[in-house]
């Protein structure tokens, strides 16, 4: 594009005879002195779009980068020198700071997460586990009584105890390293519906023997402490871990996955000692047989959510792997 260069023009003056007439002219110093009328031209702008030889051209500016130019920082001294090297370092520099001390924090946070992979078991082992097969349950059972029974609802609560700080663990074992970013695990509909069915299934069938047993029809009847004894804590249990799998369907986090497991694992000794304290008391024959059921039933649950852990797995492998093949 051609550019237009107003050049300035000297004043050029030139004198011309001035003629006078004879009343005005004189002598001076024996010289004849004239001067020339002054013509004043106006001045004038020529517009050329090629610069003369001698003219510099024009400094233009064309940015490299498309990118919005960069506001800089006031400074007390208008006159400082920018180094454009060192700032353009500046937010490389800042960045590798940065992550350098993100790493640094996830690494602390790793190495804090590790304790708790052995923490988290350790609890629900000496909790659930030690009591129920090392303490001997003749020193806590007397008989049919409210002693027996709060003994028995005792050690089911210390397991309660040691299965709350393991999901916490686990909980806390699934934060990323970044906590702004929370992991939202979803329940899905199906599972949450079919677990919910087992456990009422679980529920119903105890209390119906025991309207069965209150109305007669079931013979021999059984008395209502007996029957809290034996079915009473696995009835508060069950309740329990519906009420967990509730809050943890609420809050999305990631052990609703694990928290069927470890009730349903522990609930399967808890019937067993039910089934050993029934032939203690000389419950009715179809009181034991409706243990066995519950224990038969329990297994089978605890099979199904097994399956339902490694199908979770199986699938959250192949979606990490679609997305590294799909960026």
């Amino acid at each position: 594009m051609s550019s237009l260069i107003r050049t300035p023009v000297p004043n050029v003056t030139v004198a011309g005879f001035r003629y006078q007439s004879q009343k005005h002219r004189r002598l001076t110093n024996n010289h004849v002195g004239f001067s020339l009328p002054k013509l004043h031209l106006n001045r004038l702008s020529v517009c050329c779009s090629k610069l003369t030889p001698w003219e510099p051209t024009p400094l233009t500016y064309a940015p490299t980068d498309e990118a919005e130019p960069e506001i800089l920082e006031e400074t007390p001294n208008l006159f400082d020198t920018l180094k454009f090297e060192g700032t353009a370092a500046t937010p490389a520099a800042e960045s590798e700071k940065l992550a350098q001390k993100t790493s640094n924090k996830s690494q602390g946070a790793g190495f804090l997460k590790w304790p708790l992979w052995i923490l988290g078991p350790g609890f629900l082992l000496v909790t659930g586990m030690v009591p129920t097969l090392w303490l001997p349950i003749s020193s806590i059972f007397l008989g049919p009584n409210i002693a027996s029974l709060l003994s028995l609802v005792g050690l089911d609560c210390i397991f309660n105890i040691g299965a709350m700080l393991f999901l916490l663990m686990a909980h806390s074992t699934t934060q990323p390293k970044d906590p702004m970013e929370a992991p939202q695990s979803k329940a899905p509909l199906s599972y949450r519906f079919w677990n919910m069915f087992a456990s009422i299934i679980g529920y119903a069938i105890p209390l119906a023997l025991l309207y069965g047993s209150h109305k007669g029809l079931l013979q021999p009847q059984l008395a209502p402490i007996s029957y809290m004894v034996l079915l009473g804590p696995y009835l508060l249990l069950l309740s329990v871990q519906m009420l967990t799998e509730l809050l943890t369907w609420h809050w999305q986090s990631p052990v609703w996955l694990v928290t069927p497991v470890v009730y349903e694992a522990y609930r399967v000794l808890q019937l067993m000692r039910g089934l050993k304290l029934s032939a203690e008391i000389s419950a009715p024959a179809w009181m034991m047989h409706t243990i066995r059921g519950l224990v038969c039933w329990w297994v089978l649950i605890l099979g199904l959510q097994l399956m339902r852990v490694a199908w979770y797995a199986g699938f959250s492998a192949k979606t990490r792997k679609e997305q590294r093949s799909y960026p």
